[in-house]
């Protein structure tokens, strides 16, 4: 038997090595069989790949289980970071209408217009933790080990990861390069017609509202969704110095058809002010069953055109304005930071998956999950130096090349040093010394915080017999 089992090892690293490099396509299908557990049956069986054709099936199985693995945890990122950011939003936006006095429906438009901004954060984010939380799964699981030990790469296994990061990117560039500057365009459009009232933006009830620089009115309740005004209070002055001061027990609202830039607040049951403004005349005095008080509203101005900020413009505009003769230094300055902004951004994304599985291994017989945090504290570091560089090379103190390209060099450069320690050299570990020092600390704080256990009691000595 010894000798038999001895012979059989030779022929099985042979196949196994047939199989890793290709050579052999029916042990290649059979190969992911390696476990004798019923899940490993089920996830790396032969059923499992053979099945009915399917266009699914095409892709080979280990790909399949990693898009499985990295798809998962990435949508669930999206889905949290989006609610996080747009509940956060959400809050000061219902703030901002109900004091400017405006429609609730217009929060959702605004928000809608965030979304693409959130969105270019939340794919970077999303597509790290997707990656790093499903090469964590393989490792602790030692499925790593496995695809390991069978010829499987590093390089090999990111194909998937890189798939998604290809459609990533195009997304993203799509999102950072057109969508965005429009939708941020759009959001400041609304606020500026909420501020103006354009909107709808309402009278506030038990306050002065001011109207056309030349009427004070006040409203003491409003009933039936405002088509039904009680205790109202007004003060109309024009150019000559003369007051009126009307008050009125009830009122409402109408429009004119003829001129839509002036309504009608028909009052009933009041009584009316007239101040001359003349020294020595006494003000008279009217009462009325109903009067109908004309009101201009005041006029608007239009918006602004889209490309007051750099950040409103558009892949082509940037190009146009950054390389132009014909455009102004400061623009041209600003042009030229916000197009390397966005360029370095979405390049950053390529360096992700490189990041997600040099974080993702913890050191041996340990959960630790140290890399988690590292990783988000670096990508959202990056952004930060970023887009202090776009502040800095927007005002020209600072050329953008040193702005965004020597930190872009100087991060993928530790990203690919940390993907090397992983991948390349037997047994290393891109934060070996931080996971050290985070597991001293981990038992430092367990010793001080955990349950201390009683000391046991000695043998109690037992009083001899009496004699």
């Amino acid at each position: 038997m010894a000798a038999g089992s001895h012979r059989a090892k030779p022929a099985r690293s042979r196949a196994l090595r047939a199989a890793a490099s290709g050579k052999s396509p029916a042990i290649a299908r059979a190969l992911p069989n390696w476990g004798h557990d019923a899940a490993a049956q089920g996830r790396y069986g032969p059923s499992a790949i053979v099945g009915k054709p399917h266009l699914f099936n095409l892709i080979p199985s280990i790909d399949r289980y990693i898009l499985r693995l990295v798809i998962v945890p990435m949508l669930g990122v999206f889905a949290l970071a989006a609610s996080l950011l747009t509940l956060d939003k959400m809050l000061r936006l219902f703030d901002f209408v109900a004091v400017e006095g405006g429609p609730v429906g217009v929060v959702f438009k605004m928000l809608g217009a965030l979304i693409p901004e959130y969105a270019s954060l939340a794919i970077p984010l999303g597509l790290l933790l997707g990656v790093l939380l499903a090469f964590r799964k393989l490792a602790t699981s030692s499925e790593l080990d496995t695809m390991r030990a069978v010829g499987l790469s590093y390089n090999r296994l990111l194909r998937m990861p890189y798939i998604i990061t290809l459609v990533m990117v195009a997304l993203n560039i799509a999102l950072v390069f057109y969508i965005q500057p429009i939708s941020r365009y759009y959001y400041e459009q609304m606020e500026y017609d909420l501020r103006s009232g354009a909107l709808g933006a309402s009278i506030k009830v038990g306050e002065f509202t001011t109207i056309a620089d030349r009427m004070a009115l006040r409203i003491e309740e409003s009933e039936d969704d405002g088509r039904r005004l009680i205790g109202i209070f007004a003060r109309v002055a024009n150019a000559k110095g003369q007051v009126l001061s009307i008050s009125a027990r009830e009122g409402a609202f109408l429009s004119t058809s003829d001129n839509p830039d002036t309504i009608i607040l028909r009052l009933t049951e009041g009584t009316i002010i007239q101040d001359t403004g003349m020294q020595g005349e006494t003000p008279r005095v009217l009462s009325f069953s109903r009067h109908d008080l004309p009101i201009d509203l005041p006029a608007i101005e239009a918006f602004r055109s889209r490309g007051d900020a750099t950040r409103e413009y558009i892949l082509p505009e940037l190009l146009r304005m950054g390389w132009s003769n014909d455009t102004a230094p400061d623009q041209r300055d600003a042009s030229v930071a916000s197009f390397n902004f966005r360029l370095v951004e979405v390049l950053m994304m390529f360096l992700v998956p490189l990041l997600a599985v040099a974080l993702a291994i913890p050191p041996k017989r340990s959960t630790s999950a140290l890399g988690v945090f590292i990783s988000i504290v670096m990508v959202v570091a990056y952004h930060k130096v970023n887009q202090y560089g776009e502040d800095v090379a927007s005002l020209g103190l600072l050329d953008p090349i040193v702005a965004f390209w020597v930190p872009f060099v100087l991060f993928a450069s530790l990203i690919l040093w940390m993907y090397y320690r992983v991948a390349f050299v037997p047994g290393g570990q891109a934060i070996g010394a931080l996971e050290a020092v985070f597991a001293k600390l981990s038992k430092g704080v367990g010793r001080l915080f955990g349950r201390r256990r009683p000391r046991a009691a000695g043998p109690v000595a037992e009083a001899a017999p009496a004699e």
